[in-house]
């Protein structure tokens, strides 16, 4: 199963308005899992059970609300039981398509 997510805080302190700290912590919590993962600069997206990728992301979120009173989640699922690799899987597809 593929899981795709947002997190930050929805407001902040820095003067430019960014949450790249809080981004940072976060994705740190999905690199400490050992799931498979990748970012980019509005996604993160995980590959795996439903429960593993569910507390990631619910971690995620708790280590973000430490840098401020509200957080923002926007969470995008591929729910396809036993299929493995699509994190990379569903991209070759496409480019094999576009070759």
């Amino acid at each position: 199963m593929l899981f795709a997510f947002s997190v930050a805080p929805t407001v902040s302190d820095a003067e430019d308005g960014s949450v790249s700290e809080a981004v940072a912590a976060a994705i740190g919590v999905v690199r400490a899992s050992g799931i498979p993962h990748r970012t980019d600069s509005m996604f993160t997206a995980l590959e795996g059970e439903w429960d593993e990728c569910m507390a990631v992301v619910k971690r995620a979120c708790e280590v973000v609300g430490e840098y401020g009173p509200r957080v923002s989640l926007v969470l995008k699922a591929d729910l396809r039981p036993g299929r493995t690799g699509e994190l990379d899987g569903k991209v070759a597809r496409v480019e094999r398509l576009l070759e």
